[in-house]
């Protein structure tokens, strides 16, 4: 018995680190020429404070589900807010804010909109996009803005 509770608790602390655990990647298209910004420049942009691009190209955000578990760290990072709350938040500001249902489709939406920037894992970047710096640092870096543990 007591090797089924140990097996149940391990179970719940991976779920319950999981969302900390994740390691994000700020993306952008590839002809976009920001190749860093300040954290607080980021939370601007998600924030929908910041519109346009220095060029002058609208900025179009996506990003997985801001209420899903792997999403936690993000709503609270760029949002200041709780996944639900962010979640509303993306839907009202549809007009510069979509959801999307994979990296995968976040990394397309990307890699063919110009002016678009998003948020996926790590492990899920392709060349068809380029990572943005945060605080001039990359995901993989200590200290980097986004990264959950």
């Amino acid at each position: 018995m007591k090797a089924r509770q140990l097996l149940l608790l391990v179970c719940i602390f991976a779920l319950a680190t999981s969302a900390y655990a994740r390691q994000f990647a700020v993306v952008a298209d590839n002809d976009n020429t920001s190749t860093n910004l300040t954290s607080a420049e980021l939370v601007k942009i998600f924030s929908g404070h910041t519109r346009t691009w220095a060029d002058g190209k609208p900025v179009k955000i996506i990003l997985r589900d801001p209420n899903s578990a792997e999403m936690e760290l993000a709503a609270r990072k760029l949002f200041n807010m709780t996944g639900d709350q962010a979640r509303a938040f993306a839907r009202a500001h549809s007009d510069i804010m979509t959801i999307a249902d994979s990296d995968e489709a976040v990394i397309r939406f990307v890699a063919t909109t110009r002016g678009a920037i998003g948020l996926v894992d790590l492990y899920s970047l392709t060349k068809d996009v380029s990572v943005i710096k945060v605080d001039g640092k990359l995901p993989v870096e200590q200290g980097y803005f986004l990264r959950g543990n």
